[in-house]
């Protein structure tokens, strides 16, 4: 079995082909290297240097190397940022998993593990967030997850299409000594840097209602992430639906 990883040479890509690879199931890498390493993609593995924007490329990809499922990293992942290019984030985040579904169908692969994103849900005050929580997103990287979302969900209803989207926030750690978090904007390589140049790490905020005044976050390890890719992509290979029958209009996953 093979599954297409696209930024698979990201961080959070790559610690997934990492876990395909453990769990016995073949993984081929595309990635445009914009954010993601070269060196992240061990020398087994099929590495395609290119966008998901290029649909014929992606088509390429799924026929020649017979992907039997996507799980779909890639994307432009900067909340913040993404106010300021919104129109950059939904070229890649939106038309990106556009031109993937439509090379996907177009080559008969009917499977797709999405890297979807807790900022579907915006600011919320409830104490436990569901999958049925109302959708609210508070920047167009959150709005541009939903959208892929509805993509799939859309495609699933018209083709048959099994899908999964995953919703994660804050993602830490390493699973391996060679494969680490290299963004600019998270918060281990921040800390990092500012220790190594002598700096104090800053903390935002003062004001929150915590015994200091700052804000507590809770992360997920990386390893875990990629594990929960795989556990969703093993599911579709069964065939199994990975959330119970729902209502919902935003159910995220379909047998």
């Amino acid at each position: 079995m093979t599954w297409l990883v696209t930024g698979g040479a990201g961080y959070i890509g790559a610690h997934v082909v990492r876990a395909l690879q453990e769990a016995g199931l073949a993984a081929v890498v595309i990635d445009d290297l914009s954010s993601g390493h070269r060196r992240f993609v061990a020398p087994d593995v099929p590495f395609v240097h290119g966008s998901i924007l290029d649909g014929g490329l992606v088509l390429d990809t799924l026929r020649y190397h017979r992907a039997d499922g996507v799980i779909h990293v890639a994307g432009f992942k900067y909340a913040g940022v993404s106010v300021e290019k919104p129109l950059h984030t939904y070229q890649q985040n939106v038309e990106g998993t556009r031109v993937l579904l439509a090379a996907m169908h177009e080559a008969g692969v009917g499977r797709i593990v999405f890297s979807s994103s807790a900022a579907v849900y915006g600011n919320t005050d409830q104490d436990l967030v569901t999958e049925d929580t109302p959708k609210s997103p508070t920047s167009p990287y959150g709005e541009s997850k939903l959208i892929g979302e509805w993509l799939l969900r859309d495609q699933g209803v018209a083709t048959g299409l099994a899908h999964t989207s995953l919703r994660y926030f804050n993602v830490v750690g390493s699973g391996y000594p060679d494969v680490y978090d290299t963004s600019p904007h998270n918060l281990f390589p921040l800390v990092f840097d500012a220790l190594v140049e002598g700096r104090t790490p800053r903390i935002n905020g003062d004001d929150y209602p915590t015994p200091d005044g700052t804000n507590v976050r809770d992360y997920l390890h990386v390893a875990d992430l990629a594990l929960a890719h795989v556990a969703a992509a093993q599911a579709l290979l069964a065939g199994r639906p990975s959330r119970p029958p729902t209502t919902s209009a935003a159910a995220t996953a379909h047998p």
